[in-house]
């Protein structure tokens, strides 16, 4: 499975924010949506960066509640990796877990196009395992 499939399923609706919004306008958003990452990206739809609940804890705990009033930008993870629709679920791991993070924004032709977070990639697997067992069981009730 690659990225693209997991779009087709999840859907491309990205949670975005530009660089001059402030943490507290950040920090509202992934609340409302109970999501834990946002998009950093221009008004062309190019990444400029991504801003995770991580980001704001660290943000808070190094300058109090000050933190909230500063802009996106100064607490945002600028240029993030980012994977195409042709990525694989394998590609996504490996590159999820060497850079200790849990969304990889998703760009085509220098677009956003989506996003997939380890939830997603959870997702996969565990509906495999479920396809994988209701097969063998198919198999050896017709043996």
């Amino acid at each position: 499975m690659n990225v693209a499939q997991i779009l087709k399923q999840k859907g491309n609706d990205v949670l975005t924010t530009r660089p001059h919004h402030t943490l507290r306008e950040a920090a509202g958003v992934l609340g409302r949506r109970r999501v834990g990452a946002i998009v950093v990206a221009d008004a062309a739809g190019a990444v400029l960066g991504i801003l995770s609940e991580r980001d704001i804890v660290r943000a808070v705990g190094a300058d109090g509640d000050e933190a909230l009033n500063a802009p996106v930008s100064r607490h945002m993870t600028a240029n993030p990796t980012t994977v195409s629709e042709d990525a694989d679920i394998d590609e996504l791991m490996r590159l999820m877990t060497e850079g200790r993070f849990r969304h990889l924004p998703v760009v085509e032709d220098g677009r956003l196009a989506g996003i997939v977070s380890i939830g997603d990639i959870v997702k996969h697997h565990v509906d495999a395992l479920h396809h994988e067992r209701d097969s063998l069981r198919e198999y050896i009730a017709s043996a």
